[in-house]
């Protein structure tokens, strides 16, 4: 049974271009991963986006798209929707104007996703709006710096209550009676395609050893490190994040990647990008950005010490990274830079803390978390608020574009997909954005994971090197797992 019904539909469409209809089924015996496996086509962009809270526990929706109505691809000035090129110089408007054609309803009790504009915003997409960053190193992946899909049919699966929900769109310039006839037949064709997908455990094979170069050697990196120690010292920033990227040459299948990914390193964020061209899987523990009902969160992450082995050895290096004064000096300043950021887009005076220097556990590090929130100006909108953020601090640095212009200089590829956002855009106006980091992307054969270190006045050269080794870890480790299925 649909719901909305038709009456309900056609009274919300003379008040929102947009309005979801759900069709929903047990799905006790199904897992996500057998939702999305069966559903996805060859050739055709889909996503999966799940999350893991308290490093314990399912988020209650996973969601998966398979389908997309628009596809689009900006690098520099140039748009590309649906394969035309156009050329755009305000591309944030143009992406606002186009999310607002498409707003739709906040519906209580139903799925936080029920459709809109996903997939990721380069790191390099702060150069369309901080025109001072004309430095930009070279570009070997020739990646897109912005990528989106417009998913207007999305499945979502229940934790709670095991259904599967499907979720699709009515738009105000369909035949409302003729569309919305359509839509129960197209549920349950697509519900019983999910019941007849039987996944096959692959016959091992032997494969050839995974292999992981970087981008820099050690002593490159060290010396990048020395060189921003300079800066601060001469009083240019205070802070600068720099990375480094490893190239993985595996044979791994990337979804295999991603659901090892998921198993061995769960996240508040959880990511699959098919994109035809090349695949993304990621596991971030970072939020850049949410809004939901004109409340802008962001939440720094700056402060990070590897897992014990132990528990003992664990809560000794909790307690190391608590009584570490560059590291709270670091957290502090990078918390007080996304209070500036938040603050550009948000009311007067609602900007606040929450869970200052908290500590939260991920698979291979632990790191100090706070929450920044704010009311959201009526003159702004979500877009406006990741782009205000964008990149974030704890990826770039402090002062924000100094710290920019400092990594464009010394890092000799364009960052790409690393330190950008993964995430959604929905229809209902509401966003939800993390960091690319824990993340690899696969292209031409080969997976790339890029880490990096917060440089400080103190910072030791090859503390910082093993930090970016230690957080690439859990990525490569699952790239190797994968391999192996």
């Amino acid at each position: 049974m649909l719901s909305p019904t038709l009456e309900q539909v056609k009274n919300l469409l003379t008040i929102y271009p947009t309005v979801p209809v759900f069709y929903e089924v047990l799905g006790d015996h199904v897992t996500p991963i057998q939702v999305f496996m069966a559903l996805r086509k060859s050739g055709t962009p889909s996503f999966m986006l799940e999350s893991v809270e308290n490093r314990d526990q399912w988020g209650r929706y996973s969601f998966i798209g398979v389908n997309p109505k628009k596809e689009i691809k900006i690098n520099g000035t140039e748009i590309e929707l649906d394969g035309k090129k156009q050329t755009v110089e305000n591309h944030i408007a143009y992406l606002i104007d186009m999310v607002n054609a498409y707003q739709s309803p906040v519906l209580v009790d139903k799925p936080k996703l029920t459709g809109g504009f996903i997939g990721y915003f380069g790191y390099d997409t702060i150069r369309f709006v901080e025109k001072k960053l004309t430095n930009v190193p070279e570009d070997d992946l020739h990646m897109p710096e912005c990528h989106l899909c417009m998913y207007d049919e999305i499945v979502a699966f229940d934790h709670l209550t095991n259904r599967v929900i499907v979720i699709q769109n009515v738009h105000e310039d369909d035949d409302l009676e003729t569309k919305y006839a359509s839509l129960e037949p197209k549920a349950k064709q697509m519900i019983e395609q999910i019941d007849n997908f039987r996944m096959v455990r692959k016959e091992h094979t032997a494969k050839s050893e995974t292999r992981v170069l970087s981008n820099l050697t050690k002593e490159e990196y060290m010396s990048n490190v020395e060189k921003a120690k300079e800066y601060i010292k001469d009083g240019d920033i205070f802070q600068v994040v720099l990375s480094q990227r490893f190239e993985v040459e595996s044979e791994a299948d990337p979804f295999d990647v991603y659901r090892c990914l998921r198993t061995t390193n769960p996240s508040p964020y959880l990511y699959f990008f098919d994109f035809v061209d090349y695949q993304i899987a990621g596991a971030s523990p970072e939020m850049l950005v949410s809004v939901t009902n004109g409340i802008v969160t962001t939440k720094p992450i700056a402060g990070t010490v590897p897992r014990g082995t132990t528990k003992k050895e664990d809560d000794i290096f909790v307690r190391q990274l608590m009584h570490d004064p560059k590291e709270q000096a670091e957290h502090t300043m990078l918390v007080d830079l996304g209070r500036n950021d938040v603050g550009k887009v948000c009311r007067f005076g609602t900007v606040r803390v929450d869970n200052f220097m908290s500590v939260e556990k991920y698979s291979k590090v632990t790191h100090l978390v706070s929450d920044v929130q704010g009311e959201l100006r009526e003159d702004k909108t979500a877009l406006d608020a990741l782009m205000s953020i964008l990149p974030a601090g704890t990826l770039s640095g402090a002062p924000k574009v100094r710290a920019m212009e400092i990594i464009d200089e010394l890092e000799n590829k364009k960052r790409g997909l690393y330190g950008g956002t993964v995430g959604y855009l929905a229809f209902d106006g509401n966003i939800d954005t993390c960091i690319a980091i824990r993340t690899v992307l696969f292209k031409d054969g080969k997976g790339y994971v890029q880490a990096g270190a917060g440089i400080v006045a103190d910072s030791e050269p090859e503390k910082e090197y093993k930090e970016t080794e230690n957080k690439a870890l859990a990525v490569i480790n699952a790239i190797k797992e994968a391999a192996k299925l």
